[in-house]
């Protein structure tokens, strides 16, 4: 038998026996590991946002996203934010503060229709963004690298004081993770763990990055069990395995990206903890660069991969 056609008949008769269970058991084509809708973080399909905004935001609903989560935008007002969303028939629950800071997003997050606003990376004092109006990246990485314990004690003070001011204005501050808040500390003692016992429940929940976590050598399945009561939301990622755990975010210490199922990331666990926890909303997000498949390629196969997971 030639090589082709054993191929074939290898994947046709998967496509059979799939299409078979699909029919005898046609919730698996719906199948949700969590029971709600799936969303999508869309920085994960960014530079295609930037090509064309409306048109990548329906590309998205085309899916069967109908959940995302978004940052506030510079270059798009919420009212047509959300009017854009709106239109692709699309959800925001949750966003992601920008260079502005607290204040630009708090009044964002109401006009789009957001519930949480969350600190993707948080620092012992406000960052600000240079005169061109761009981040220093290497000079964050520099930072996110010699952060220390008490350094982690200011973060967990400034989220407190963030958390008081979406409170205040009926929303809800929340903290997501990388991999550098797993950096073994002098002494012992990881910075993740002193944000999280130095927080306020009542004014600060925080939002899981499980690929960041696991990439760091960390358990997210632990986490969200020892600590049920403080995550109300889950970022899904993958990476490809490394030799030792990845603490750092430069180009050199940060793990490759892979889409669901295909890194080394394993959400079995994952997904039976948060039933346990107060899981609201959770995402999908992709890291770039994307070498193997598009970006709306990947979200497709992140898509596929959890609604394959009964």
């Amino acid at each position: 038998m030639s090589s082709s056609r054993r191929e074939f008949l290898i994947v046709s008769g998967g496509t059979l026996a799939a299409t078979a269970l699909n029919l005898a058991h046609p919730s698996s084509l719906r199948a949700n590991p969590l029971g709600k809708p799936i969303g999508l973080e869309l920085y994960t399909v960014n530079a295609e946002l930037d090509k064309d905004y409306e048109g990548t935001l329906k590309k998205v609903a085309e899916v069967g996203y109908t959940e995302i989560e978004a940052g506030v935008s510079p270059k798009h007002s919420a009212a047509d934010a959300k009017k854009a969303f709106d239109d692709a028939g699309l959800k925001c629950h949750s966003i992601h503060i920008g260079t502005g800071g607290i204040d630009e997003a708090i009044p964002y997050a109401q006009a789009v229709g957001a519930k949480y606003v969350i600190s993707s990376v948080t620092f012992p004092t406000e960052s600000k963004p240079g005169p061109d109006g761009k981040i220093d990246m290497k000079a964050i990485f520099a930072q996110i690298s010699n952060l220390t314990l008490d350094d982690f004690k200011l973060i967990a003070a400034r989220c407190n004081a963030m958390g008081k001011k979406a409170k205040d204005a009926g929303l809800q501050f929340g903290y997501h993770n990388h991999n550098f808040e797993f950096k073994p500390q002098p002494g012992g003692g990881y910075g993740y763990d002193i944000v999280l016992q130095n927080t306020d429940p009542a004014l600060v929940t925080f939002e899981l990055d499980c690929g960041w976590m696991a990439a760091a050598g960390h358990s997210p399945a632990e986490y969200l069990t020892k600590y049920s009561n403080r995550y109300q939301l889950l970022h899904i990622k993958d990476f490809h395995p490394t030799d030792a755990p990845s603490t750092g975010l430069g180009p050199d210490a940060r793990p490759k990206p892979a889409e669901l199922g295909r890194g080394h990331v394993d959400y079995k666990p994952i997904f039976a903890a948060p039933k346990k926890a107060n899981i609201q909303y959770y995402y999908v997000e992709q890291e770039p660069p994307f070498t193997t498949t598009t970006a709306l390629e990947a979200i497709k196969i992140d898509y596929d991969y959890l609604h394959a997971m009964a």
